[in-house]
């Protein structure tokens, strides 16, 4: 298969790609594109055989769901059903935005979709290139985010073809994405709403419209940057997955901020001694406290570091570094997102000093 890239300029000259790109989805293909929070790989929601070519390009566990995305809440309906009278209220409020819900699923669903569940989450993307993908494309877009499952993920076209080249049909390249982290979910089917994956949103944004929202306890200890406990399982399937790694042994090192220097300098050094190259992910330093190492700096802002975070792993990955040593990069709004996924990403490897 031949991967064809499409640069979008949002303006009327894009018409015929996104007629193309519609057409592609219709007949069962794969495109992907933008959001505000990372590129996805779509394809017909409502068409089981899209749904598997999309586990198959990634090389994703089938039952970990696929997030539906829309372009109108009219579309509802035929997605979810006995939705809660608090959608409304959410959807005025968050969409479009990086929120998704988990809803009861319509049978116009194939179980292919949701993983097997009774469940499906739908989300309304807040970018102009995904909401006219999904209505050129006449029907909702089911999309994972654009890479090879367990890589880290995509936030500009280069990475999804990097990934995904001659796997999908098209690319939709509307340059680099906004947030860099991928939506918050929260489960409206529990007694008590549930955030299952922290994101731009936290649980406390949402509590004047659902009252309580409680938080998994599985992602509880895991933004605690403890490690995980074997026997409390994340509620969402997709959680128990490692995700966003690279190919480096990825460290975070916590604790006092002199500490921490002197512990990543020191592990750097025997690495490096040892012949092998380190890279390492700093949050606004003075790059003169390392004075080995590749340093990458994520930037002092969380906004800075949710948008640079999965890059920076990516471009340790094509400079071949054996291991990566990351500052906490928590603080801000996004903080527990991106220390959720950088936990994920180093697969428990905590280092306190």
């Amino acid at each position: 298969m031949k991967t064809v890239i499409h640069k979008v300029q949002e303006n009327e000259n894009d018409r015929e790609i996104y007629e193309k790109a519609g057409e592609i989805i219709r007949r069962g293909g794969l495109v992907a594109f933008p959001t505000e929070t990372v590129y996805g790989l779509g394809g017909d929601a409502y068409n089981r055989d899209s749904s598997r070519k999309i586990y198959a390009a990634k090389g994703r566990p089938s039952d970990n769901p696929l997030i539906v995305h829309i372009c109108d809440i009219c579309q509802l309906p035929d997605i979810a059903v006995n939705i809660p009278s608090c959608v409304k209220d959410l959807a005025e409020s968050f969409w479009p935005g990086p929120l998704t819900l988990i809803m009861k699923r319509s049978d116009r669903i194939p179980l292919e979709t949701t993983g097997g569940l009774d469940t499906v989450a739908v989300r309304m993307p807040d970018h102009k290139t995904a909401l006219d993908l999904i209505r050129y494309s006449q029907r909702p877009i089911a999309a994972p985010s654009a890479n090879l499952s367990g890589r880290p993920s995509p936030t500009k076209a280069s990475h999804v073809f990097t990934d995904l080249n001659g796997r999908i049909d098209m690319i939709l390249d509307g340059g680099s994405v906004g947030i860099g982290v991928e939506s918050t979910i929260i489960d409206l089917t529990s007694h008590t709403p549930m955030l299952l994956r922290p994101g731009y949103y936290l649980a406390e944004d949402f509590t004047e419209i659902l009252g309580e929202v409680q938080t998994d306890p599985a992602i509880k200890i895991l933004d605690s940057g403890l490690k995980p406990d074997e026997n409390i399982r994340p509620k969402a399937p997709g959680m128990k997955y490692r995700h966003y790694a690279p190919k480096a042994e990825l460290n975070i090192v916590t604790g006092d901020d002199k500490k921490v220097v002197e512990m990543i300098n020191r592990l750097v050094a025997e690495k490096e001694k040892a012949g092998i190259r380190c890279g390492i992910i700093t949050a606004g330093e003075d790059p003169s406290l390392y004075p080995l190492g590749v340093i990458k700096d994520a930037g002092g802002s969380d906004g800075e570091r949710a948008y640079s975070l999965f890059g920076i792993l990516r471009e340790f990955d094509e400079m071949n570094v054996g291991f990566i040593y990351a500052r906490d990069l928590s603080g801000g709004r996004l903080g527990n997102a991106l220390m959720n996924r950088l936990y994920k990403a180093a697969a428990g490897k905590i280092i306190n000093v």
